[in-house]
């Protein structure tokens, strides 16, 4: 099985997968903003076809660790999800995923119109990184 990681942004949502074994969090896709049920739509079709039992959705706090706007649109999100989903959902910390991201697109010097398509999914990558060694350490 495969586990399936989302950081869902205000105009798209990037998505990641693990490989079947958990050990490594790969790029898949970003899906374009339409509205709530049809994200909802599509990511149960990825769910389905990659056949992942859990997904991990970015959870955006302030610096602080404070809930702000942000996070209480995700909170909308994962319910909406949940009605949905059979699997679980599991949530990470995400600040600074995309940050992170865009530092190592540029680092890699690739164009900032490359960027924008690319940024949300390798942020989805980070976060099931994050989720897949948390896990390992603690050994379940």
């Amino acid at each position: 099985m495969t586990v399936l990681a989302l950081d869902v942004g205000s105009k798209r949502i990037g998505v990641a997968i693990s490989d079947p074994g958990e050990s490594f969090a790969l790029p898949l896709t970003v899906v374009e903003h339409t509205n709530l049920k049809a994200d909802i739509e599509k990511i149960l079709e990825l769910a389905e076809e990659h056949r992942s039992q859990e997904v991990v959705v970015g959870d955006p706090l302030q610096m602080s660790g404070e809930r702000g706007i942000a996070a209480e649109r995700i909170d909308q999100f994962v319910t909406a999800l949940a009605r949905r989903y059979s699997g679980t959902i599991h949530r990470v910390d995400e600040r600074l995923t995309t940050a992170q991201a865009t530092k190592t697109l540029i680092g890699a010097d690739v164009s900032r119109s490359k960027r924008k398509t690319v940024v949300d999914k390798l942020a989805a990558s980070l976060i099931l990184e994050t989720f897949l060694a948390r896990r390992k350490r603690e050994g379940s």
